[in-house]
């Protein structure tokens, strides 16, 4: 019995044999290295990813990178010069196109036709304006006609003559205009202000024929009391809206 007994006792003492631990846990450290690499990669950009596999490599594989730029971070210097590129300048606005001839022209009439007005007083009955369909140069009837008629004062040739030689300098088209106020007419002449204010306006368009203004130039429209510039309230007023109208019109 007592052989028995020692038999187990040293059966009982021998070390269990734990050698199989060393691989498992080798195996454990590299799955939980390849876990920290896929959850890394998952969060990184692709130059990162390449870096982190790379040095993966190395580790399991005992070779050498021979990149110097491997890592899990870009380089200070590389971010400084990404974050220094010059960004593109905004593009510009398309430039104006140049102005035509024609505007060229036209502005330069106008500007002789202000100084014109200006050095001889004569803002309160000629004024000027450059409209979408030309220069329009705006005559009151009193520097033209006497009330009522439509033969030309002898006191305009002057001005009409400077308005004559400005209009040579350019070959546009001319439309002469005649207006009135709303006051019936009460001659025999005309039957109403649409004979008055046409017949006007032809008297100033056979001037400037007479001038040597080319006749397919010249075109002639009369408007009465039906385009006033101001309500015919006063005579202020009334007085405004008689007048002739020569517009200098912008070539189609």
């Amino acid at each position: 019995m007592r052989k028995q007994r020692n038999k187990f006792d040293e059966e009982h003492e021998e070390h269990i044999d734990e050698s199989w631990l060393i691989p498992y846990a080798d195996i454990l450290t590299l799955l939980l290295a390849l876990f920290i690499v896929l959850f890394a990669s998952s969060t990184v950009d692709k130059e990162k990813y390449q870096s982190i596999m790379e040095s993966f490599k190395s580790e399991l594989t005992g070779t050498k990178i021979e990149s110097t730029n491997t890592g899990l971070s870009v380089k200070p210097s590389d971010q400084k010069k990404e974050d220094q590129t010059p960004k593109e300048p905004p593009a510009t606005q398309a430039a104006a196109p140049a102005p035509s001839k024609d505007e060229i022209e036209l502005n330069q009439l106008k500007e002789k036709l202000a100084k014109y007005v200006k050095e001889n007083d004569l803002d309160a009955v000629i004024t000027l304006q450059d409209t979408k369909r030309g220069v329009e140069i705006s005559l009151k009837d009193v520097i033209l006609f006497d009330p009522g008629k439509a033969e030309l004062k002898s006191s305009s040739f002057k001005t009409l003559n400077v308005l004559v030689g400005l209009a040579k300098t350019v070959d546009n088209p001319i439309s002469i205009e005649g207006h009135t106020d709303n006051v019936p007419i009460k001659n025999a002449a005309y039957a109403s202000n649409w004979e008055l204010s046409s017949a006007r306006a032809v008297s100033v368009l056979h001037h400037f024929e007479s001038k040597k203004i080319a006749k397919k130039r010249l075109q002639f429209v009369g408007y009465g009391e039906y385009r006033p510039i101001y309500p015919n309230n006063t005579k202020v007023h009334k007085q405004a809206n008689r007048r002739v109208n020569i517009v200098i019109l912008r070539k189609a």
